[in-house]
């Protein structure tokens, strides 16, 4: 019998090509300045999951993502690479979450999806680098987890082996299943698009953007199920109000301070060993390192 895996995936603001107005007076990222992205180490984690779904035959992998109604295209990706379908958890109600009124609702969706035998997802978001949501979802729904994994080795027989990679070297640990592991961008990379798979689901829609959408494919829709892309909102995962969007976080932007590095803050350093060492004293001395 298969596994049923579930990769949480997030839509991030691409923060390597961050401008001027990247940040807004109130310390938010101005995500409408920045180019939307599939989080680079939730595509670490789908390649786990997919060679899961390689490895034990009749395995499915669901895609589960919060966010507007555009974070459904991320949906899609992971179709074309290989996911089974996928759930985006949109409603108002998530606005201004943080890291924990995300994972609440995250292991809310997650109970409503229903039977699972994995979670997987990236180890953190580049928007915030916290690392904080996969953690918390298996808190919230009282599961083991594994973190900084690098290679799920195996999930069978009720065990899942993992290999996880820390600062100083690499261990392999084991656990019951079901359980929530959180992937490193040091796992191997994700694989590309599937041309069959793109050309399978590049129709693949929400229920909004269908009904948004100029094109009439109510037909097509009816006669391949495969292509809905289900929307799951804050009554259908019957969240407490007070523990979702800005009233269920409680972590608040106290300031902002934007650091422009220039020309003449450069160094330029001789083959001495002083100097060298006169630049790791000033270096630690600021906070720079260590």
């Amino acid at each position: 019998m298969g596994l049923k895996i579930v990769v949480l995936a997030k839509q991030v603001p691409d923060t390597r090509n961050v401008g001027k107005d990247a940040m807004k007076a109130d310390g938010t990222v101005n995500r409408a300045a920045l180019p939307a992205i599939f989080n680079p180490e939730d595509l670490n984690a789908l390649e786990q999951a997919l060679r899961l779904k390689e490895k034990y035959e009749g395995s499915t992998v669901t895609i589960l993502t919060m966010g507007p109604g555009r974070a459904a295209e991320i949906i899609r990706e992971g179709m074309y690479r290989g996911a089974d379908n996928g759930f985006l958890l949109t409603d108002r109600a998530f606005a201004g979450s943080d890291t924990l009124a995300t994972s609440y609702a995250l292991s809310k969706a997650i109970e409503y999806i229903g039977k699972f035998d994995v979670i997987v997802c990236g180890r953190q978001a580049i928007d915030g680098d916290t690392a904080q949501v996969g953690p918390q979802v298996a808190e919230k729904l009282n599961l083991p987890q594994i973190t900084y994994a690098e290679n799920i080795v195996s999930a069978e027989n009720g065990k899942i082996v993992v290999v996880r990679r820390l600062e100083r070297g690499v261990e392999t640990v084991s656990g019951p299943m079901p359980m929530v592991v959180t992937v490193n961008s040091t796992a191997p990379e994700c694989r590309p698009r599937n041309a069959r798979r793109l050309m399978q689901f590049k129709h693949a829609r929400t229920i909004t953007e269908r009904q948004e959408s100029n094109d009439d494919y109510v037909a097509m829709y009816s006669e391949r199920p495969y292509l809905n892309i289900q929307e799951i909102t804050a009554l259908d995962i019957k969240g407490d109000a007070a523990q979702l969007g800005l009233s269920g976080s409680p972590t608040k932007v106290k300031t902002i301070e934007n650091i422009v590095f220039q020309a003449k803050e450069s160094k330029i350093l001789g083959t001495s060993d002083d100097e060298i060492d006169e630049l790791m004293k000033e270096l630690i001395t600021n906070h720079t390192i260590g």
